[in-house]
């Protein structure tokens, strides 16, 4: 069995984990795992941007205010305080490592800043309508050129090596059991500081935004070596996924109805109005929820977003990819509507971290999709989760340099010698399928209790089914994704079923009324 050891491991290659990477490796061996290539994650495909207070007429408090209220009374406000007194130092940081932002030479930033659904002033600074891609092809050549940092491309997390698993009396975090998908061989890698980085669990949903990659992996790992989980019900759905049966998962950014983007019905009748006074402008979810429950009132495939009635050199200069994509399918956004339908896009919460991204564990640090930090409440701000990120990140890996080096125990390597490869693969691909459906039909944009225990029984079903299967055979990339899946899935909705009112992206229909009072809900593991 392969051992390697580094000073820090970090889990996944998204914005977070490419932050930390640059900023550790002035002092410390990294090593850097991702499941794909360095490229692949939910980062790479954000397409409107990052946002952040850097218009003079723009202050912290107005992005404060706006974080606040999206974030339905469940934001905590030292978290959104720290992360956006912060945004400026993190933008200059990407202009100095050589992002393109979109310029703008009239105005006083020298960029170009759009508005998103949410906000009350044009503060996302982005590049085109592809800003993740542009932000983590950057940060990826700084990171191939760097001599302390290794690249560990097709390897996957397995489990987490904590002192708890040796059978030692700390509960410290010690690296991970990675499974190396070329070798098909579960490498031990051991290291003084681990960080989670793995984003979201977008594809415990039928229909997601998010790449393949984003199976809540670290949200699972953290939570079976004993962190706690803070409001897994809140799942962002996107409200405008392209609809269409030979494309998947592609996102119509957010900037589409920041720019002017009309929602309308097939008969071109618009109906935001009638939702909400914000209209296109609304909160994520009051959109999403709007769009909901336009299809099944007129049993809608999808609705239509459209701005084709702008200027065709204004749509061709902003959304460049979105007109592009969408030209190889047949729709000319210039002359025609895109179709739409809400698609379940972000995890607001996750591993309770504080500013330092550290988690319960000793040694263990959680960054970007998979924590929760307290600052996206019940209902993330457009643009708010890069930034998350950066800030986040730089603070963790300040907190790492300035850390006492604590010597690992031996580490046993993996042991599979008692398994067997798996037979029967279409056990994995059906209850992958099942769980899946079971979210959609049961956790969705709008929820009732019969709908939730429903899927919690489903949940419980595959959950045994699988962890039997786990244990006898030898694990590959889907049964690991899928085993992480079913314990996501299960969080989701048991913090679902605690909160009884309906509150940012949970909306219940036997609880319909917002509590005065606040909660967050946090689950804690046995034992």
């Amino acid at each position: 069995m392969t051992t390697l050891k580094f000073d820090v491991l970090i889990i996944g290659s998204g914005l977070a984990g490419m932050t930390l990477a640059l900023h550790l490796a002035e002092h410390y061996e990294v090593g850097l795992i991702t499941k794909r290539d360095l490229l692949e994650g939910s980062s790479s495909y954000a397409q409107g941007g990052i946002a952040a207070v850097l218009d003079t007429g723009d202050s912290v408090a107005k992005h404060i205010d706006d974080t606040l209220i999206a974030g339905a009374g469940l934001c905590n406000e030292e978290t959104t305080r720290f992360i956006v007194e912060n945004s400026k130092d993190a933008i200059d940081w990407l202009v100095d490592l050589g992002v393109p932002f979109t310029r703008d030479a009239s105005h006083q930033t020298g960029f170009h800043l759009t508005r998103e659904g949410g906000h009350s002033h044009r503060r996302i600074i982005h590049a085109a309508d592809a800003t993740g891609a542009a932000v983590t092809s950057t940060l990826g050549q700084k990171i191939r050129a760097h001599p302390h940092i290794s690249v560990l491309e097709n390897h996957i997390a397995v489990d987490l090596i904590t002192g708890k698993k040796l059978g030692r009396a700390e509960n410290r975090c010690y690296g991970a059991y990675v499974l190396d998908k070329e070798q098909d061989e579960v490498v031990t890698i051991a290291a003084n500081h681990t960080i989670l980085a793995s984003g979201g669990a977008g594809k415990v949903y039928l229909y997601t935004t998010n790449p393949d990659t984003a199976t809540g992996d670290g949200i699972a790992m953290g939570w079976r070596a004993g962190c706690r989980v803070g409001n897994m019900e809140f799942i962002q759905f996107h409200p405008t996924c392209l609809y269409h049966p030979h494309t998947k998962s592609f996102l119509v950014s957010e900037a589409v109805r920041g720019e002017g983007g009309i929602l309308r019905l097939p008969d071109g009748t618009r109906f935001m109005p009638q939702h909400d006074e914000r209209a296109e402008l609304a909160p994520r979810d009051v959109v999403a929820r709007a769009i909901d429950f336009e299809m099944k009132k007129h049993g809608l495939d999808c609705v239509y977003l459209d701005i084709s009635y702008k200027p065709a050199s204004f749509i061709q200069e902003h959304f460049p990819n979105i007109y592009a994509h969408c030209l190889e399918l047949g729709i000319d956004i210039t002359q025609q509507p895109i179709p739409v339908v809400p698609a379940a896009h972000y995890t607001c919460g996750g591993l309770v971290t504080d500013l330092e991204g550290r988690t319960d564990i000793d040694g263990l640090y959680a960054v970007g999709e998979v924590a929760c930090t307290g600052l996206h409440g019940a209902n993330r701000l457009a643009s708010n989760s890069l930034l998350e990120c950066m800030v986040i990140g730089k603070a963790a890996a300040a907190n790492i340099v300035a850390s006492k080096t604590v010597p690992l125990p031996a580490i046993p390597d993996w042991d599979d010698s008692r398994v067997t490869d798996p037979d029967e693969e279409v056990v994995i691909s059906h209850n992958w399928d099942e769980l899946r459906r079971a979210m959609w039909d049961y956790v969705g944009i709008v929820r009732t209790n019969k709908r939730l225990e429903r899927a919690l029984h489903r949940i419980n079903l595959l959950s045994e089914e699988i962890n039997e299967y786990y244990s006898h055979f030898h694990v590959t990339n889907d049964l690991i994704e899928l085993r992480n899946l079913v314990q996501t899935a299960e969080l989701i909705v048991r913090s679902a079923l605690l909160r009884k009112e309906s509150r940012g992206l949970h909306f219940s229909r036997d609880y319909p009324q917002t509590d005065a009072s606040c909660h967050d809900t946090v689950l804690t593991p046995a034992g």
